[in-house]
């Protein structure tokens, strides 16, 4: 280790290294504490401002999901940031070790990513390289955004600020109009994170090719694939709305973060351990927050009453679109009951809208209210068309394996693989390694055993020996 402005110990190895500086671990010897240093890698006048401009987009940015910075400046020609040191694991790594992520971590990571990047943008400071190495899972669960090198701040001194002849972003989460060198909006960001869920909840990449050129091309030219297709339990509306997310034109995406939190939170629940990347018991930044969020602050409007609207007779397209909303709000506020009233008060007078049923059924679970959810969900499937009743009938046999009903949750999977064409689908791969999990849940462990080490041999074949979903199984195996 060696000093670094006679007060930070550096240590002995750099933390990581990027297109413009290297980042190290350090002691601060004069308060105590550990700091992160990124550096320029060499004096450069393009790099110098770019740096600088990172700089000003983190001074302006005060928001729990950024680091802190606390110094700037230049030493023997080089620019330095001395910023708060963030412990934890890059999502690139929770995404090796754990994907397909749970349906609750993808709207977890989804809305803490969203409320630091609606910070940024009503700052004018657009992200640009979002992607799961700029994303770390601390062990408290909460998600800090890095690296805004390649912000784009609404200001006419840094708007030119590009290398001659270079394209600036990650080739697998850039946007079209990236790729195209066309003005990047706050839907640039909208587009990378819905690459970045995609993968979370997925496991692979929105597009994979040999080399960039030809992922770049995919975005530009070819249609994304529904999540669905590669996942069974994922929900019809999260799945829209990671489409939505990744729609060529800009003009098709969700118009801000805002929108893309709100439509994320009503599927914020069963975030449970994820191995050793996460601790059980809530940190003090965790009991903030959950103070915090139940605070209602004096002069603040009262939420708006839902009933008068659901209660007209002229029950109106637009009052089934304002009551979902309200009750996705309410749903985020921990407000179950009210959420299911609404719903329910709003299915008697267009009771042919599937999205409110599936909303309600969404509605019961996150109020962990397995029971009313099986009963919707058995219900959706019976209305439903094959390639949704796919999902209801999925939701009902988890459902009843919240409630302690094993077997009968195991007998509901099996007919549901019975029903799947193809076993190589997707679909039934899922299917079949959530049921091997439940028989050794259920104690039958010879036949997970049997089930596990089937699947294992077919995902090797399918998908390879290095791909999550073979080595989450190879796991669940060796546990057994």
């Amino acid at each position: 280790m060696h000093d670094f402005l006679g007060r930070y110990r550096l240590d002995a190895l750099r933390l990581g290294r990027g297109g413009m500086g290297e980042v190290w671990g350090a002691e601060d010897s004069m308060l105590g504490r550990r700091v992160a240093i990124k550096f320029v890698l060499l004096p450069n006048p393009e790099l110098d401002e770019r740096f600088s401009r990172e700089a000003k987009a983190l001074s302006r940015l005060a928001h729990p999901g950024v680091p802190a910075l606390y110094d700037f400046g230049s030493d023997n020609g080089r620019h330095y940031m001395i910023m708060q040191f963030i412990e934890g694991n890059g999502l690139h790594d929770v995404i090796a070790e754990h994907a397909p992520l749970s349906i609750g971590w993808v709207a977890s990571i989804g809305t803490q990513v969203t409320s630091v990047l609606d910070a940024a943008h009503s700052q004018g400071i657009l992200h640009r390289d979002l992607k799961p190495s700029n994303l770390i899972l601390c062990r408290d669960g909460s998600i800090r955004v890095l690296d805004f090198g390649l912000a784009f701040m609404h200001d006419v001194t840094l708007t030119t600020l590009t290398m001659s002849g270079q394209q600036l972003g990650t080739a697998a989460y850039m946007a079209p109009e990236q790729i195209e060198a066309q003005r990047a909006s706050e839907r640039t960001d909208v587009y990378a994170l819905g690459c970045v869920l995609y993968e979370a909840a997925t496991g692979r990449p929105l597009f994979t090719g040999a080399n960039d050129h030809n992922i770049k091309t995919q975005h530009v030219t070819s249609p994304a694939e529904p999540a669905g297709q590669h996942r069974a339990d994922i929900p019809r509306g999260l799945d829209e709305l990671l489409l939505a997310m990744v729609e060529k034109d800009p003009a098709n995406r969700p118009k801000d973060m805002r929108e893309v939190y709100e439509r994320l939170m009503p599927y914020l629940s069963g975030t449970g351990p994820l191995g050793d990347m996460t601790a059980e018991s809530p940190s003090p930044l965790m009991l903030y927050s959950r103070a915090l969020s139940r605070t209602t602050i004096v002069g603040q409007p009262a939420p708006k009453e839902s009933t008068p609207a659901t209660l007209r007779d002229d029950f109106s397209d637009g009052d089934i679109r304002r009551a979902r909303r309200d009750a996705r709000s309410l749903t985020r506020d921990s407000r179950y009951g009210e959420a299911v009233s609404l719903l329910k008060e709003a299915l008697t007078h267009a009771p042919s809208v599937q999205g409110l049923r599936e909303q309600l059924a969404e509605a019961y679970l996150a109020a962990e209210d397995y029971e009313q959810a099986a009963l919707e969900y058995r219900q959706l499937a019976e209305s439903s068309e094959p390639s949704h009743a796919f999902h209801h009938r999925l939701q009902e046999a988890i459902c009843q394996a919240h409630l302690g009903h094993l077997d009968l949750a195991l007998h509901l999977m099996t007919a549901l693989l019975a029903d799947t064409s193809g076993e190589d689908d997707p679909r039934a791969l899922e299917l079949r390694r959530q049921i091997g999990e439940l028989e050794r849940d259920a104690g039958h462990l010879g036949q997970a055993r049997l089930t596990l080490s089937e699947l294992l041999s077919d995902l090797r074949r399918v998908y390879g020996e290095e791909h999550a979903a073979t080595e989450r199984v190879r796991q669940l195996l060796g546990a057994i």
